[in-house]
């Protein structure tokens, strides 16, 4: 944990409550009110924070229990659940948005904002996120699976900013008669999104839960941080960024340089050979000896398409390089052959931030075989640098492996 710990006086009067601050690299940015789950601003809630610190956001996380035992901080654990179900019955929710609005201007008032504020939500959190774009002048509100939203919809004709709900289709504690109120209610509404993850149940998104669903939570992830981005910033160039990224590792072939782009903890899985590292220490090491200077002298990118989204990139290129050198992350093992290889080649990007942090690099490893001659592509369904050649060329013949296209009309 790499925040702070801050009071924020109560706007009744009543006194006031702490609250975690985690701010960005940069030292600004605009703000991020979290609104907790049951269990309190624990260790997952602090987790998260720090997370969207990362990606540019100063984030505070207030104490929203409180006003019944300051501090609380609980697990999963059945005995925990009971606990926290207990701070739940007894929480006053008018309150709790009440805190919230002063946990926003607390935000506002520090010298590390900058711009607009929004407010992220989880369980709990996520219906007062929603009653914070009801009440109070939040620029965009993302709610996470929040409890009881169906019985505030009458509040929905106040929202202000951006919403963005995430819905679990499994929720216990959204079954699906509320779930369908929801949606009729706010389905087309101006500046609200509605997402249902399928197959998922409640907390689908809380890392080491027991309802954790990765690729749910990556993909609410990447929308919520559309959602912000869109609506307060920050914006960063993340074209520039890959493309200095590729030139240290393909042109000056320089591993400090390359590693200084990317988060403290990244990742590369180069996916049809499972080869690259997790972790600072494993990708230092893999780019060092084992890709960098491991690539043939005239390895070539050639750009082909580029898509750049709020979190991340696709690039598509053609990767071309004569086998002159044993190649230990596309061909292990294998001497070179000194035969010239083209492959269409496909690297999805993700940022945190301004930094890279993880790379899932996809190519046809069959089409590498075949041209370097380890894999006879006679009765099988495989192509050598036809498949390069024709993604430059459309017009080249079409279903040359399909026999049964000879007979179709």
């Amino acid at each position: 944990m790499s925040g702070q710990w801050l009071q924020v006086p109560a706007s009744d009067g009543s006194g006031s409550f702490r609250a975690y601050l985690a701010t960005p690299k940069a030292g600004k940015g605009p703000g991020i009110l979290l609104a907790q789950e049951i269990f309190g601003v624990n260790a997952t809630m602090r987790q998260v924070a720090d997370y969207y610190a990362e990606e540019g956001y100063v984030v505070l996380v207030p104490d929203l229990f409180w006003r019944q035992q300051p501090g609380v901080e609980l697990g999963d654990t059945p005995d925990d659940f009971q606990k926290a179900f207990g701070f739940y019955q007894g929480f006053d929710e008018n309150k709790g948005v009440e805190d919230i609005a002063a946990a926003m201007a607390a935000v506002r008032a520090r010298p590390e904002h900058a711009g607009k504020i929004g407010v992220l939500g989880f369980c709990l959190g996520g219906k007062l996120a929603y009653l914070a774009a009801c009440r109070t002048d939040a620029d965009v509100a993302v709610s996470y699976y929040g409890v009881g939203i169906e019985n505030a919809l009458d509040e929905a004709a106040n929202i202000r900013g951006r919403l963005l709900l995430h819905i679990a289709e499994l929720d216990k504690f959204c079954p699906p008669p509320a779930r369908e109120k929801i949606l009729a209610a706010l389905d087309g509404k101006p500046n609200v999104a509605l997402h249902v993850y399928p197959g998922v149940d409640h907390a689908f998104a809380r890392r080491g839960g027991e309802h954790f669903h990765k690729p749910s939570a990556l993909m609410a992830h990447e929308r919520s941080v559309a959602a912000f981005r869109q609506a307060m910033g920050p914006y960063y160039d993340f074209s520039a960024l890959w493309d200095k990224h590729c030139e240290y590792e393909f042109a000056t072939r320089n591993v400090a340089d390359t590693m200084a782009t990317m988060v403290a903890e990244p990742y590369v899985n180069h996916i049809p050979t499972m080869t690259g590292g997790v972790g600072h220490a494993m990708l230092s090491r893999f780019y060092q000896h084992h890709f960098v200077d491991s690539n043939p002298p005239d390895t070539r990118l050639v750009p082909i398409s580029r898509t750049v989204g709020a979190t991340q990139i696709v690039d598509e290129m053609l990767f071309c390089f004569t086998h002159s050198c044993e190649i230990d992350w596309m061909l292990p093992g294998v001497a070179p052959t000194g035969r010239p290889v083209e492959i269409p080649l496909v690297a999805i990007v993700k940022f945190r931030g301004d930094k890279l942090y993880h790379e899932h690099i996809y190519w046809d490893q069959a089409s590498v075989l075949v041209q370097i001659g380890l894999l006879d592509p006679n009765g099988l369904p495989v192509a050598g640098v036809e498949t390069a050649r024709k993604l430059l060329d459309e017009n080249l013949p079409s279903n040359t492996l399909m026999g049964a296209w000879t007979r179709s009309s």
